[in-house]
């Protein structure tokens, strides 16, 4: 195998944890909505928690595509 193919098969193995990061997003706003369908009055008290959380999960995807990013043009 040459360094380019393995650079390529290794940056788009680094990238499948941005699948993670975004079933993880889904999961947050699932959740928040979940949380306000039972108690609308308390969606000042969750909104923030939520931004956070999906602040959180995006960190991970970006990590991700920086990895992939030095895999590859590293």
């Amino acid at each position: 195998m040459d360094i380019e193919a393995a650079k390529m098969l290794g940056s788009g193995i680094a990238v499948v944890g941005v699948i993670g990061a975004g079933i993880g997003i889904g999961h947050v706003f699932a959740a928040f909505i979940q949380a306000v369908g039972r108690n609308p009055a308390a969606q000042a008290a969750v909104f923030p928690m939520t931004m956070l959380g999906f602040a959180l999960v995006e960190a991970i995807a970006l990590y991700a595509l920086v990895i992939a990013l030095v895999i590859l043009f590293g």
